[in-house]
């Protein structure tokens, strides 16, 4: 039997192309969601993915929602954490709210659903954990600290769980996009998202298609000497 994927934040934008070209590469696939119900329903008729909807920020929510997946469908063998918000504010103008929001969101989350995958994983030895990350959790960005922060905590998280899960067969993986042409960025003003593309080198925005690609790269069984890496996909606008 195909593979099962789980990725959250899965119904629009990147997650949206995560889990299409996942779904068109053989995985049997379930998307998760939060709040965007209209999304959500939209994409479940596009595409005929499973949509189930837990917050990942909620533990206990994660775990149930996770559960009820794996009695559905069977054990999730690649997780792919593309779940985010932003909250952004200078830090001096930041409250607890905004700050707390994101990094429960953005970093929690991971916590919450490898929780709920990495046993499982771990007596069948085989499992595929890509974590999303970011271009401002590598070099800040102004405005966010709490993104930048739950974003960098993305990678250290990141390479924790691949040496604890190495032996085990269980990759471990980060990928860190630069500016994509989802409808949040498009939304930008033109004159901030002309700057904006002035910065990267290639002149573009990346398309969600081109970060989806890297994903399926790392999700593969071919890929199973990669682990603990972060995986840039940003038009060569930092290098680290």
């Amino acid at each position: 039997m195909a593979r099962l994927a789980l990725v959250t934040g899965g119904v629009s934008g990147i997650g949206a192309a995560i889990s299409k070209l996942l779904k068109a590469s053989g995985y049997r696939v379930v998307a998760n969601y939060f709040g965007n119900e209209a999304d959500a329903q939209a994409f479940h008729a596009e595409t005929e993915i499973p949509v189930r909807t837990f917050d990942v920020a909620d533990f206990e929510a994660t775990q149930t929602g996770i559960a009820a997946i794996v009695a559905e469908f069977g054990p999730v063998e690649v997780l792919v954490n593309n779940a985010g918000i932003t909250r952004d504010s200078s830090l001096h103008k930041m409250t607890l709210e905004q700050w707390r929001s994101v990094i429960e969101v953005d970093l929690g989350g991971c916590f919450n659903t490898c929780r709920a995958v990495i046993e499982s994983m771990r007596e069948h030895r085989f499992g595929r954990i890509v974590n999303i990350s970011s271009i401002n959790g590598l070099s800040g960005q102004f405005g966010q600290t709490n993104y930048s922060a739950a974003k960098a905590g993305v990678i250290g998280f990141t390479k924790a769980l691949a040496l604890e899960g190495a032996s085990r067969g269980i990759t471990v993986n980060a990928i860190a996009p630069g500016y994509t042409g989802t409808t949040m960025v498009k939304a930008v003003p033109q004159a901030i998202l002309d700057e904006i593309v002035a910065d990267v080198p290639v002149g573009r925005l990346a398309t969600p298609e081109e970060i989806a690609r890297g994903v399926l790269f790392l999700v593969g069984e071919e890929a199973g000497f990669i682990t603990g890496e972060t995986l840039s996909i940003n038009g060569g606008r930092y290098m680290h």
